[in-house]
């Protein structure tokens, strides 16, 4: 892995930058709704995305929304734009789809490439009706998504279908040129996911992104189509903190991104109060997503330079003697480490038991909770636009759609895991009471995302 992966950083830094388009940083009050298929409705990408707003820019408050369908394609995408999508008045609203466009047939040569071009003219249709929809809403800022790619390439067991992915990248195009037209964002998760599924695949034929079915990234992925996301943002390079400290001199010569005061230097002992305006990134070590096996969020941060580049809480202090010495904050042991090891710098970031990291930890626990809530209204949302709109049983929550359903699941998996969700969230008084614990969650988020004063001390062991 090592060998390769600093080519790996510079060549993925170039390909995420070639394709994006016109995607600006979220601002104070924006709410951003995130429109797609399962892999947006089951996915962790828009919420880490949001992780890295609450922790870089904690005085930035942004609300984002889950408007993912699983199963969806164009048109029904367009038939829920004002029902899921607007009536969260967006300020800011992503698209992806393609992948259930495009089908899951299994066919070779001529005849997988007429089908293909069929499907995709549907697509393509419908899409036609989705710009118009878009174009009516001007006050709202779009950002098109190809989608992620269907891992063709991998030799793992599951059967591959032929050419789909290049027929995804068909409907890619389309959505690219849109943007171009209407001067929409667009980012380009497909070409990403890949580029580095490629890379891997040079040292291990079985990896991909996509374990269970060639098709739902699993938490890793999600990770680097957050990175992706947000480097196409014009992000990367701000830092948490970088504070340089010259012991020999006695003096701060860098305070960026945060506040020094009370410095107490010298070349045996250093002390200072420190304010970042940023706090550290955290990461979920927890395996997560979609199928088995799973990989955890944390993964992903071995194959892109999300460390690099959006994740640095530098400490540098310089002229300190070679004995090794001891670093507290607040009191509290974070670690040891030699005079030339902090003269040539440490991240921070990556050092969890500081107290920083611990308080970003909290945050990210916080946000998954408020994802796994929003997560039940998904499933409620999905059997109405993709179970009981067909049957014009649309948000029509009496007994008789429950008898129907109960019906249904016998034949239905996915109606059957979904039905026990959907038992409780028919009732108005259930989806508001989780409503609110997302707000709530959400308002503890912005509460506890506050960065404070910690005291340093980097002190001689003799």
């Amino acid at each position: 892995m090592k060998r390769s992966l600093s080519n790996l950083f510079l060549f993925f830094c170039l390909i995420a930058t070639a394709r994006a388009q016109n995607v600006q940083p979220f601002h104070q009050g924006d709410r951003v709704v995130f429109t797609g298929n399962s892999i947006t409705d089951g996915g962790h990408y828009h919420s880490y995305i949001w992780l890295y707003y609450l922790t870089h820019y904690p005085y930035r408050r942004i609300t984002v929304f889950n408007a993912g369908i699983g199963g969806d394609v164009a048109q029904q995408i367009f038939e829920r734009l004002d029902s899921d999508v607007f009536a969260h008045k967006p300020t800011v609203m992503t698209l992806t789809f393609g992948m259930n466009d495009t089908g899951y047939q299994n066919l070779k040569g001529d005849k997988a490439d007429s089908v293909y071009n069929a499907k995709i003219a549907v697509a393509l249709k419908s899409f036609a009706f989705i710009k118009a929809k878009l174009s009516a809403h001007p006050e709202v800022k779009k950002i098109m998504i190809s989608s992620p790619p269907y891992d063709e390439t991998s030799k793992i067991k599951i059967t591959t279908l032929f050419k789909k992915n290049a027929a995804i990248l068909k409907i890619a195009a389309e959505q690219r040129n849109a943007a171009a037209i209407n001067n929409w964002g667009y980012v380009d998760f497909n070409g990403s996911l890949t580029q580095v599924s490629l890379q891997e695949q040079q040292r291990d034929s079985l990896f991909t992104f996509n374990n269970s079915d060639r098709i739902h990234p699993t938490n890793d992925g999600q990770m680097v189509m957050a990175y992706a996301f947000l480097k196409a943002q014009g992000l990367a390079g701000a830092k948490v903190a970088d504070i340089v400290i010259n012991a020999s001199r006695k003096r701060i010569e860098r305070a960026e991104n945060c506040l020094i005061t009370r410095p107490d230097i010298s070349s045996g002992v250093v002390k200072f109060n420190y304010l970042a305006y940023s706090l550290p990134y955290p990461t979920d070590t927890i395996p997560g997503g979609f199928g088995r096996p799973q990989r955890a969020q944390a993964e992903g941060l071995k194959l892109i330079p999300f460390t690099d580049e959006f994740n640095q809480e530098l400490l540098q202090v310089k002229g300190l003697k070679p004995n090794p010495y001891t670093l507290k904050i607040d009191g509290k042991t974070i670690g040891t480490y030699t005079g030339a090891k902090l003269n040539h710098g440490i991240n921070l970031a990556l050092i969890k038991n500081t107290p920083q990291y611990q308080q970003a930890l909290a945050i990210l626990h916080i946000n998954e909770e408020r994802w796994e809530i929003e997560r039940r209204l998904r499933e409620y949302y999905w059997i109405h636009y993709s179970i009981l709109k067909p049957r014009e049983l649309l948000f029509n929550d009496g007994d008789a759609t429950i008898d129907s359903l109960r019906k249904y699941a016998r034949k239905d998996f996915f109606v059957a895991v979904t039905m026990p969700t959907y038992r409780k969230a028919r009732f108005k008084s259930v989806r508001e009471a989780w409503q609110q614990e997302i707000d709530t969650l959400t308002n503890q988020m912005y509460k506890v995302n506050k960065p404070v004063t910690h005291r340093f001390e980097i002190t001689l062991i003799k």
